[in-house]
């Protein structure tokens, strides 16, 4: 995967009612198929993780990048 084709987002710093269906979904709406979205959080996902599954259930690939010695760090890269 080339760092051209990951978009970085910090979530550390945007407010919890913001992330999930604000700017988190807005961002991963405008990725094209190939292109990955990488989540930088101070704590395990896994909420966002079930909405993924939810709502893009086979049309995504999630893959943990660092997990939690810090920060935890996610790839979800679109696939369809």
């Amino acid at each position: 995967m080339s760092k051209e084709n990951i978009v970085k987002l910090d979530i550390r710093v945007i407010p919890p009612s913001a992330r999930h269906p604000g700017i988190v979904f807005n961002m991963w709406d405008k990725l094209k198929v190939g292109e990955t979205l990488q989540i930088i959080n101070d704590h395990d996902p896994k909420p966002l993780h079930q909405m993924f599954e939810s709502e893009h259930s086979g049309s995504y690939t999630w893959e943990y990048v660092s997990n939690g010695a810090q920060d935890w760090v996610i790839n979800i890269t679109k696939t369809k």
